[in-house]
C-alpha cells in the first residue's frame, strides 16, 4: 500500500492560505499537510497533502474542490513516495534531547545520561513522540513542571503516541497513569517502550478512540491530563476532556502551532479552565490550564 503527496505549486502567500483551506478540509480526518519552500529565488513554494494511493481520487477531488474558489488555476501534481522508515531515517544522527529534568535518548546513547537526569529511552519506532519535536519536548518540560507545583494522584495521556509522557509522569511520580491511543499500533509501541524503560506497573494502556471508552469513565477522575495531538481536535472535545478533570486539576495541551494558540484557548476558557502558562519551541506551543 503506497503513500502518496498531492500537492501545488505556488507563491509562498498562497500557500499559507491553502495550507488554511487544507486544515478545514483535512487535519481532523488525520491526513498530513504541510508547506516547503522549493524555489527561494522565485518564490515557489508546495503545498501538500499526504494520503494513500487508494484514496487518490476522493482527496484529489476535494482538494480541487477547496482550490476553485481563488486557485482554481494551480494544477493538482502527484508524487509516490519510496517506502522508507521515515521515522528511523529521521532519528539517523539525532542528540539526546532534554526538557525539564528530562533526558529523552536513543539506545546508542546510555553514555550521555549524567547523574540527576530522569532518562527515557525511545529508539525509532511506528508511533510518534521521540521528544525532538517542538511538541513532545514542550510537553516533556511543562510535565516537570506541573508535578513540581501541584497536587498529582492520578493522570490521564490522551494520545498517548510513544508512550513518552506516560512514561515521563511515572518517572517523576509513582502514580497510576491511563495511557490510550486511538491507534492499536502505537500502545503496542508505547507497551515495549514501557518494558524497555522498566516501567512494569502504573501505567494503563488502552485503545480508544476519544472519550468512547469505559477506560475513562473507569480510571477517572484526573488531575493532570495531557493530550499532545492537534489543535482542531483539541478544541472539540474541550468539554469532554474538562469533564473528567478533577476538582482543581490540571491540563496540558499541545500539538498546536503559535497561530491557534488564541482559539484553543478560547474553547478550554469556555470549558471553564484558566490560561496558567504557555511554553514556545519551534513554532509550537504547549499550554497549561487549570480549573477557575
Amino acid at each position: 500500500m503506497s503513500q502518496i503527496r498531492l500537492y501545488v505549486t505556488t507563491s509562498e502567500r498562497d500557500a499559507d492560505v491553502i495550507l488554511g483551506l487544507m486544515t478545514d478540509v483535512f487535519e481532523d480526518r488525520g491526513y498530513a499537510i504541510a508547506t516547503m519552500e522549493i524555489d527561494e529565488k522565485r518564490d515557489l513554494w508546495e503545498a501538500s497533502v499526504y494520503l494513500q494511493e487508494e484514496e487518490e481520487a476522493d482527496i484529489r477531488a476535494e482538494f480541487a474542490c477547496l482550490l476553485a474558489p481563488g486557485f482554481a488555476k494551480l494544477s493538482i501534481e502527484k508524487e509516490v513516495l519510496p517506502e522508507i522508515d521515515w521515522i528511523a531515517k529521521s532519528l539517523e544522527g539525532l542528540k539526546p534531547v532534554r526538557a525539564g529534568r528530562f533526558i529523552v535518548h536513543g539506545s546508542h546513547d546510555r553514555d550521555k545520561v549524567l547523574p540527576g537526569d530522569l532518562p527515557i529511552e525511545i529508539d525509532a519506532g511506528q508511533a510518534f513522540g521521540t521528544g525532538h519535536h517542538g511538541t513532545t519536548a514542550g510537553c516533556l518540560e511543562m510535565i516537570d513542571s506541573v508535578i513540581r507545583a501541584r497536587r498529582v494522584t492520578n493522570a490521564l495521556d490522551l494520545g498517548t503516541g510513544s508512550g513518552v509522557l506516560a512514561i515521563a509522569v511515572r518517572r517523576l511520580k509513582r502514580v497510576p497513569v491511563l495511557a490510550t491511543d486511538i491507534d492499536p499500533v502505537a500502545v503496542d509501541v508505547a507497551k515495549e517502550n514501557c518494558r524497555l524503560n522498566e516501567i512494569r506497573s502504573g501505567i494503563d494502556l488502552v485503545t480508544a478512540p476519544g472519550f468512547h471508552s469505559r477506560a475513562f469513565v473507569d480510571h477517572g477522575p484526573f488531575d493532570l491530563i495531557i493530550a499532545n495531538i492537534l489543535a482542531r481536535p483539541l478544541m472539540k472535545m474541550a468539554p469532554q476532556l474538562v469533564g473528567h478533570l478533577a476538582p482543581g486539576g490540571s491540563v496540558i495541551l499541545s500539538g498546536i502551532l503559535a497561530s491557534q494558540r488564541w482559539k484553543v484557548l478560547s474553547a478550554y476558557n469556555g470549558a471553564g479552565l484558566r490560561h496558567v502558562r504557555t511554553i514556545w519551541r519551534n513554532g509550537w506551543v504547549t499550554i497549561h490550564l487549570d480549573r477557575c
